[in-house]
């Protein structure tokens, strides 16, 4: 039976990533920083909190992050940790670049001094690769991130690649394009809408209220995603995969969607807040996931319109 450690347990990712290990019959323990105090309400919604082990760790604190490996001696350790916000880090940039980059190389370095055969998984982004001007980034196209959480993701992939090449440490980078699912907490504009128009089909008479909707993202579906992670760390050598659906829309069309589910009508129900606008954005995101279809036979199953449905009746479920 194998051990996987989750740092970033709490979150949509770990969570789904946790229930898919616990399935696959692995020992799972994941960390927070204070672990006594943690809610882990997405682990509570799933149904696999009290399957659990769970440990306080902070990342940033290479002290810590070394206790907490000796104390689990894990097989796998998937780093889905630190700050996830795209628009947040524009506020915090260095809660961002802290959380991220200095997260990600304590936990190489742990490994590394501990000398031990423990595979990484690091949670990359396809925020690194900036505006592609609507060309399907691969694993070869170049970083150009433009915002400080793009920023500090690039830095942790850096830190992977050199680990990897200059230890021979198994570690790989997944750069995952945006994914989605009813763990989403409000603050991401996905879970806004749906929110929103859940209320406003019930009779509320808000408004939503939007930054640029004509940005347009590749969306996957976050259980689907998580299986990708899995499978990159079950490969005989450790390498870096675009995990992407292929296909990008515009957040019109996913608000557009989100409002016909209700037979409405969006335009009578949004508003455009300039105040939303981000400093710098990216027109355009969309990735080619070739390589993992290939090398790790991973395809995503769902789609932009697939993923509104399923996050409305989620919702509509709980209400």
């Amino acid at each position: 039976m194998k051990t996987a450690l989750i740092c970033g347990i709490s979150g949509q990712d770990g969570a789904f990533l946790a229930k898919s290990l616990l399935e696959k019959g692995y020992t799972v323990c994941g960390t927070s920083r204070d672990a006594q105090m943690s809610s882990f309400t997405n682990l509570v919604k799933l149904g696999i909190r009290d399957q659990i082990k769970l440990e306080s760790a902070a990342l940033n604190d290479f002290r810590s992050v070394l206790q907490v490996l000796r104390k689990i001696q894990p097989d796998e350790i998937y780093n889905l940790a630190g700050q996830t916000s795209v628009g947040l880090s524009f506020e915090q940039p260095v809660e961002t670049a802290e959380s991220i980059t200095l997260g990600t190389l304590n936990l190489l370095e742990a490994i590394r001094f501990l000398d031990q055969p423990t595979k990484l998984y690091n949670a990359g982004s396809s925020e690194c690769f900036g505006d592609t001007k609507g060309e399907a980034a691969s694993e070869e196209t170049p970083f150009r991130p433009r915002s400080p959480y793009g920023v500090a993701k690039a830095a942790a992939f850096w830190q992977v690649a050199n680990y990897r090449e200059a230890y021979n440490l198994f570690a790989c980078s997944g750069i995952l394009f945006n994914h989605e699912s009813p763990l989403r907490p409000e603050r991401f504009v996905t879970q806004k809408i749906i929110a929103t128009v859940c209320r406003i089909a019930k009779g509320s008479q808000e408004k939503l209220f939007l930054g640029n909707t004509s940005i347009q993202r590749d969306w996957g579906w976050a259980p689907e995603y998580v299986e990708a992670m899995y499978r990159m760390l079950q490969q005989d050598q450790p390498d870096d995969y675009v995990i992407a659906t292929g296909v990008s829309s515009a957040l019109e069309a996913f608000v557009e969607a989100a409002f016909a589910y209700f037979d409405l009508d969006w335009r009578n129900h949004t508003v455009v807040d300039m105040s939303l606008f981000r400093p710098t954005d990216i027109s355009i995101s969309k990735g080619n996931p070739a390589k993992a279809q290939q090398k790790l036979g991973w395809k995503a199953a769902f789609l932009m319109p697939d993923i509104v449905r399923m996050m409305i009746e989620d919702r509509l479920k709980q209400v």
